[in-house]
């Protein structure tokens, strides 16, 4: 998963920023790195392959570093998003945030980062230039404590920008490159004329002196030198004039190009369709086929990356392989040229449709948590595949599909807001097949219902379920009453939430459905029968449900039931045990960047750890959840349910402290962000030196007018296989 950046380099899904290593450049670091303190916008610009993106990435960190008591810098990588629409997306997916509510993700930034002091690199934006100079305005006027450094082929052309144009390498460093590369190949190379002659015609591009080092495998210094020099004498007439450096460099790529085998150049081609990185397997399914069969892949792709074509990287969900921006490029034109670039499209979109159906089943398995992190570093495919999809009236149908699919992307990993966009656009067209229009549907309900939109939340599910009674559609008809249960829920209405998730959940069991959402339909009956008074029924479904969790390795939904389940041992006078409970709660809702089950769980631990004798990090942790209800929506959904064990922990800690010190420790709470709040909250810790305060024993009574002890949340998740 990207960890949100803080103090020092940013140290989440970073991909890679050249094939080349950084050798020099010394000079150009230490100049970039004061620009960043005297302006508040710098762009580097330069050719492609130039070294932009390595020599900004270095510049951030040693600003951040110098920074007096440190400062925070993220990397957004915009080469792989297509539609300007989502730039804001990417910014908010790269840097860790998460937002449950119906903001714009330009709010979402504005919001979480209004009192952060940090850099933000947005690398690759040329192709998105308009989109992003108005979203970086934007954050400029509202961010007092931002920075941007901007990497791209042109100027964003922004009011004080401070242009950082990036040359090439000098003839020394580029020799040094030169057999540093040739080194890594396995190849030792002599600084000699033949070499320097080389160096010169590249013109010091680290790209496409990286490309010529693939080479020396097969060709001696002289011999490249002699074969590139053949190409340039044919594309300049023979004169001694040197090509322009974009010229060079796309002289350099098609000269690599051309030494290529058949198979070589047609898996070059064929990967271009990707977005971002991509696995093996993907590029077998993909690229396999006629002129190359799917188990020659291995082996091409192999000498591709011997010849820095293609680059290898790790990730949380195994190997990934990627193409330079520029390289990716060229490969397209040559696919687009063969007449084959719609056919290779579909091939692609149809490989991330099964992926995506092969994620949902295996949601509910102990693959979960891969699942989670295969969705994370495979969304720009899925967004590519969702385009493509959306592209063609013909195909809204698999637009719906796969948005459907992924509701546990947009729910399960906290992208409600990127979810609901995709989902609103898949629904725009009338035709396509009812079955994945009506999966859309609830699942855009759903979306909305975490959202705390309920007018919209209504209309879907309505809509879902009166055109899943006519379809005769049993299972669209669970699902949209199960959503409708958990729209009541948080909206107070526990007896009618008891009513329609009794008889969703009898729905799942005469049509034999037992996933994720099942069982969050069962930990949401609980909340609504511990709402009405009945802590020990609760108690039962939750055990049941936390059995059936553990015996198919599901720990989402689990994470729910351990929180109704921490609520009841605290009831119950033992908030040791309610503490165990939460905490592993806590990790698992973290894990899966569930903010909504992260800032409840943190609610309930304020409570127990005042019970402990801590008033003061009881209300610390008030504070760090008052941070976060932001994001989640309405604090505490504005439930008088929900509120109860709040309002009890606040008036412990101010009877212990007294009202001054309860807001120092809430504000020393409301500093800490999302990663800092759950290290403080899993950290064990003593009971202070206040006598504990103890729990109720017992079973749970009223408080006063519509003031029920609450046993639990919301969890509002679920749904996989509907449609």
């Amino acid at each position: 998963m990207r960890a949100p950046h803080g103090p020092g380099p940013w140290t989440g899904g970073v991909p890679p920023l050249e094939l080349t290593a950084f050798v020099g450049r010394s000079a150009e670091l230490a100049e970039l790195t004061a620009a960043l303190g005297r302006a508040r916008l710098v762009t580097v610009t330069g050719v492609g392959g130039v070294g932009k993106s390595r020599l900004a990435v270095r510049a951030a960190a040693r600003w951040a570093a110098g920074e007096p008591g440190g400062a925070g810098w993220g990397r957004v990588e915009l080469a792989e998003v297509r539609d300007p629409q989502f730039v804001a997306y990417a910014v908010v997916e790269a840097l860790g945030l998460t937002d449950h509510t119906t903001r714009l993700p330009r709010e979402t930034l504005l919001a979480q980062l209004a009192d952060r002091r940090m850099l933000l690199v947005l690398d690759g934006f040329e192709h998105l230039a308009d989109a992003c100079a108005h979203l970086v305005a934007r954050l400029l006027r509202g961010l007092p404590g931002l920075r941007v450094l901007a990497v791209g082929r042109r100027p964003l052309g922004l009011a004080g920008e401070r242009l950082f144009p990036l040359a090439p390498l000098g003839p020394d460093e580029a020799v040094e490159l030169f057999a540093d590369r040739a080194r890594a190949h396995g190849v030792p190379v002599a600084d000699g004329p033949e070499v320097r002659e080389l160096c010169r015609r590249l013109e010091g591009i680290p790209l496409a002196l990286e490309l010529a080092a693939g080479r020396l495998r097969a060709l001696s210094p002289a011999q490249l030198l002699h074969r590139l020099g053949d190409r340039f004498r044919l594309l300049t007439g023979g004169a001694r004039d040197a090509l322009p450096r974009h010229r060079t460099l796309r002289t350099a790529i098609g000269w690599s190009h051309e030494l290529c085998t058949p198979a070589e150049r047609l898996l070059w081609a064929r990967l271009s369709v990707f977005a971002g990185s991509f696995d093996l397997e993907a590029a077998e399914y993909v690229c396999g086929g006629t002129g190359l069969p799917a188990e020659d892949v291995l082996d091409v792709l192999s000498e591709l990356l011997a010849q820095s074509v293609v680059a290898r990287e790790e990730s949380p969900a195994g190997p990934r392989y990627r193409m330079l921006d520029t390289v990716r490029e060229y490969g397209a034109e040559w696919l687009a040229a063969a007449g084959d670039a719609d056919r290779l499209r579909r091939r692609h979109r149809d490989w991330y449709l099964g992926l995506a159906a092969w994620c949902e089943l295996e949601w509910f398995t102990p693959r979960q948590r891969e699942v989670a992190a295969r969705v994370d570093v495979e969304l720009p495919n899925l967004r590519a595949a969702l385009e493509c999809c959306l592209a063609e009236p013909d195909e809204a149908h698999l637009g719906q599909h796969l948005a459907g699919s992924l509701w546990f992307c947009w729910v399960g990993c906290g992208r409600l807001s990127e979810g609901r966009r995709w989902l609103e656009r898949a629904l725009e067209p009338e035709s396509g097949y009812e079955r994945a229009r009506l999966k859309a549907l609830w699942v855009l309900g759903y979306v909305a219902v975490l959202q705390g939109d309920t007018g919209p939340a209504l209309r879907a599910l309505r809509a879902c379920r009166e055109r899943a009674e006519r379809a005769g559609d049993p299972v669209a008809v669970a699902y949209a009453e199960h959503r409708t249960g958990c729209l009541a829920l948080v909206t107070d209405d526990m007896a009618g939430a008891e009513t329609l998730l009794r008889s969703a959940l009898e729905r799942y069991r005469a049509i034999g459905e037992l996933n994720s959402n099942v069982l969050m339909g069962r930990v949401e009956l609980a909340m609504a029968r511990a709402f009405q008074g009945d802590l020990p029924g609760a108690v039962r479904l939750c055990e049941e449900v936390r059995r059936v969790c553990e015996d198919h390795g599901e720990r989402w939904a689990r994470s729910y039931a351990l929180y109704v389940l921490a609520y009841a041992a605290w009831s119950d006078g033992d908030p040791a045990g309610a503490r165990e409970l939460l905490a592993q709660a806590l990790a698992d809702a973290h894990a899966f960047r569930d903010l909504l089950g992260s800032v409840l769980v943190l609610e309930l631990l304020a409570l127990v750890t005042v019970a402990q004798g801590d008033p003061v990090e009881a209300a610390v942790l008030q504070g760090a959840a008052g941070r976060l209800w932001p994001s989640v929506g309405l604090p505490l959904f504005g439930s008088a349910y929900y509120n109860a064990p709040h309002e009890r922990c606040e008036a412990a800690a101010r009877r212990a402290l007294g009202d001054a010190r309860y807001a120092e420790c809430v504000r020393a709470g409301a500093g800490l962000d999302r990663e800092a709040a759950v290290a403080r909250a899993l950290r064990q810790r003593k009971p202070g030196a206040l006598g504990a305060l103890p729990a109720p024993r017992g079973p749970v009574t009223d408080t006063g007018p519509g003031q029920r002890e609450p046993a639990a949340s919301p969890t509002r998740k679920g749904g996989e296989t509907a449609g």
